[in-house]
């Protein structure tokens, strides 16, 4: 058993409890969850592949060790950069789509493997990292705006996948002790560049993207037990939650106009994603800025309940075409594990459960709810 988990037992039963002060770096109570009995099935069904001598794991996207510069989907649009351009956008996904299949595939492996103990789905799983963290892959020193968005994206990914593997209590790493060294090496190096690539922004320009590269570093920081990204992190989400209006408003996500309120909504599952690590290693940032973080939620609910307060704020009535899709809230979750939620709140968390979203580290419903998720299947 970990010493963070036998430190932790008391508040297992718990979505989140703050770690003793001496203890190592902690996540919230739900990445220790053991691999699913369904276990069995799953490794007879590996090893009769494996005896037939079936390739089971798909080949790793190639490593993307080029320069991080890549067209940006909004191309030619104004100041508000809200106006998708379908020619860049295509551009844009054809050139990073080795990264993305990395992380969407790296997501569903481990969460295939949590609900299965098939352990092919984890030998793939780091296998694919190995292959990328052998090729220093995604650290770049030449890159763009977008470029340094898709690393800190990757990051935050594959190490808050990493995370369930890392903790949990069947403790699946221990046969895989090489591997799991490398991809920590690569993960402490890409966190580092990440740091660098968006520290010390004017605060004109820190937006929802510096949020989720905090989250990235948050995530690596308890995977590493590394206490100085954890403190970068913490003090990200502070300038954060200092931007946060008496409203509930973040000036610079109003200035995307009619995605203002999408951009609002997209700014909070890393904020809340912090929090919540926060939390579990005895830091409540619940109360920074007057409770800034419940702020800004209420003002998002009420802003897909009814959009005329967003639209008179941003000028724009507001695309509602992302926020039709339910994962686009699957900050909810630790969101209510982190407060006590009003029954709309809660009532939006059962309607649309089970969430998965893979830059969150793929079944949150899973990690914050997990009845919740047997619930829903």
């Amino acid at each position: 058993m970990h010493n963070a988990t036998r430190l932790l037992l008391p508040c297992l039963l718990g979505a989140l409890c703050s770690a003793p002060a001496l203890a190592g770096l902690a996540p919230p109570a739900g990445y220790y969850a053991k691999v699913e009995t369904k276990a069995e099935g799953g490794k007879a069904k590996a090893a009769s592949a494996q005896l037939e001598g079936v390739q089971t794991c798909p080949t790793a996207p190639k490593p993307y060790t080029a320069k991080l510069e890549f067209r940006s989907k909004y191309e030619g649009s104004d100041k508000a950069r809200a106006t998708l351009n379908p020619v860049s956008e295509k551009a844009f996904r054809d050139a990073t789509q080795d990264i993305t299949q990395l992380e969407r595939g790296v997501s569903k492996m481990v969460t295939q493997y949590m609900r299965q103990g098939d352990p092919q789905q984890l030998d793939c799983a780091l296998q694919w990292m190995n292959d990328w963290a052998a090729a220093n892959a995604l650290l770049s020193t030449e890159f763009n705006h977008t470029g340094m968005s898709m690393r800190k994206w990757a990051l935050g990914t594959l190490s808050s996948s990493y995370l369930r593997l890392k903790f949990s209590e069947s403790r699946p790493l221990e046969a895989h002790r090489q591997q799991a060294e490398a991809v920590e090496v690569w993960f402490g190096k890409l966190a580092d560049q990440v740091v660098q690539d968006w520290g010390d922004l004017p605060l004109k320009k820190v937006n929802n993207h510096s949020y989720w590269a905090a989250w990235s570093v948050m995530a690596t920081s308890i995977a590493l037990d590394r206490r100085d990204l954890f403190d970068w992190s913490v003090q990200q989400f502070r300038t954060a939650a200092a931007q946060v209006d008496a409203e509930g408003y973040l000036p610079n996500e109003l200035k995307r106009r009619q995605r203002a309120l999408a951009y609002h909504n997209y700014a909070l599952p890393p904020l809340v994603m912090i929090a919540a690590f926060a939390q579990s290693n005895g830091v409540d940032l619940r109360e920074e800025n007057h409770q800034a973080l419940k702020r800004l939620a209420e003002r998002v609910i009420e802003g897909v309940e009814d959009q005329d307060d967003f639209d008179k704020k941003a000028g724009k009535d507001q695309d509602m075409e992302d926020l039709k899709i339910k994962n686009k809230y699957a900050w909810l979750e630790p969101y209510c594990a982190l407060y006590a939620c009003n029954e709309d709140f809660r009532e939006r968390k059962r309607s649309m459960e089970p969430f998965n979203s893979f830059r969150l580290g793929g079944a949150v419903t899973q990690v914050f709810a997990p009845q919740e998720q047997k619930k829903g299947g």
